[in-house]
């Protein structure tokens, strides 16, 4: 097999891991991030160091790669437009704009008849007021249409909330709200699907946040069997309707009367698929890796049940415990700031199989 050089765009965590299964199907690894001394640098067999509108930079990365990815959706959509016309880039920007935006992204679910949460995009304080009225709603969720995760970006409005003051704190940022979903659960599911249209998923799993950051992760997840069979048809639609290569991860909420709603889209292997790395003889990194290089992608066949938790913030320091623990599985993303709500590892533990 020829030797392929994959280029990856953004040097975190995801990153890093994307190069760890790459190396072990004997593909190098470029990584192009603004980032000194990035986790996925640490590991990869080159790094350019510049900012994703340096289109210089830009063009040398094309010329020392074969195929190029993303860790993270908020590369700019410019940065992604003038790699297509050097090299393949995967996912493609459709799959990119569709995520990238909420307002574009709950269109699209909608469109291909995937249920969300009632959704409005009001251009004005009044505007939403009378959304809520409509709704019969007291209360929803306000998020930027763009640039919004762990929590970021968005604001809960109640009654007592004044809406003049929450509406100046986005900045003018355009906004999406969202109706308040009374759910039982999370779940999320990731899918690849590689060149020839073949998909695979892995198992959902079932997630808990902490200050609005994945705390820990559950699979298989403790559910209906119809629900996450329901939840896995949908993120394969998806993949479908978006022509993927590569990988994708769908968030759902469940609600309390057994209904699934779409939350949120990511276009790139995902935090609540960690566990794959350990529990599973293909991880969602090698088939991410495989989809994007022209390899075919493989059923993951999990072969324990697991859970993942996150190690947040100083989390890290406390990990000794961890190390004498059988079956702990630990990963630690190599950055040297220790900040509040920063992810900083992962442990898996492993259990067996039920």
């Amino acid at each position: 097999m020829k030797a392929i050089k994959l280029g990856i765009l953004g040097g975190g965590q995801l990153g890093r891991m994307s190069a760890l299964a790459a190396a072990n199907l004997g593909i190098k690894v470029v990584i192009f991030t603004p980032e000194q001394n990035s986790p996925a640098s640490q590991v990869a067999a080159k790094t350019i160091i510049a900012d994703y509108t340096d289109e210089r930079a830009l063009t040398e990365f094309s010329e020392i790669v074969d195929v190029i990815s993303y860790e993270f959706e908020n590369i700019p959509a410019k940065t992604v437009a003038f790699l297509q016309k050097l090299k393949p880039v995967y996912p493609d920007e459709k799959l990119l704009e569709v995520s990238q935006d909420r307002l574009s992204e709950k269109n699209f679910l909608n469109a291909i008849k995937i249920p969300t949460a009632r959704w409005a995009a009001p251009k004005s304080p009044n505007e939403a007021i009378k959304t809520l009225q409509d709704w019969a709603a007291e209360t929803c969720i306000f998020k930027t249409t763009r640039f919004g995760y762990d929590g970021k970006g968005q604001a809960r409005y109640t009654s007592d909330s004044n809406i003049e003051t929450l509406w100046t704190g986005f900045n003018g940022a355009p906004l999406i709200m969202e109706e308040i979903i009374d759910f039982a659960h999370e779940i999320s599911v990731i899918v690849a699907r590689d060149a020839t249209g073949k998909i695979v998923h892995y198992d959902p799993g079932l997630n808990e946040h902490k200050n609005h950051i994945l705390s820990k992760t559950t699979v298989p997840a403790p559910l209906d069997q119809n629900i996450l069979s329901e939840a896995v048809h949908l993120t394969e639609t998806l993949a479908e309707n978006v022509g993927l290569r590569g990988i994708l991860t769908l968030e759902l909420f469940v609600t309390r009367d057994g209904r699934l709603l779409a939350n949120e889209i990511a276009p790139r292997t995902h935090n609540s698929g960690h566990w794959s790395i350990d529990a599973c003889a293909h991880s969602q990194f090698e088939n991410h890796v495989r989809a994007v290089c022209g390899l075919p992608v493989i059923e993951p066949h999990r072969h324990s049940d697991c859970e993942m938790h996150n190690l947040i913030g100083d989390d890290i320091n406390r990990i000794q415990k961890h190390l004498n623990q059988e079956n702990a599985c630990l990963h630690t993303y190599g950055k040297q700031d220790i900040r509040e709500g920063r992810k900083m590892g992962h442990i898996t533990i492993l259990k067996d199989k039920s």
